[in-house]
């Protein structure tokens, strides 16, 4: 699965994006971002406040309990705001 970094959360994880085989007890975004916090330093920086952490599966934006079963690529990225 390839995993997408954006603003502060690729500037914390250090990375843009990377290719993964997660392990098999991830079911759901939420999951995935609690598992996050378990990689390391950086990523337990990126991933602390995970409930701000917005997610998109295939490009569309998905909540935190969304499966992610046949997903190709999952991106993570803060909250937008409009100006």
């Amino acid at each position: 699965m390839r995993l997408l970094y954006f603003a502060w959360v690729r500037e914390k994880t250090g990375i843009s994006s990377e290719e993964i085989d997660l392990p098999a007890h991830i079911e759901t975004v939420g999951d995935l971002l609690r598992w996050q916090k378990t990689r390391g330093e950086e990523f337990a920086a990126a991933f602390e406040k995970d409930r701000v952490i917005r997610a998109a599966i295939d490009q569309t934006h998905a909540r935190h309990d969304a499966a992610i079963a046949g997903a190709r690529e999952i991106a993570f990225f803060p909250p937008v705001t409009g100006g």
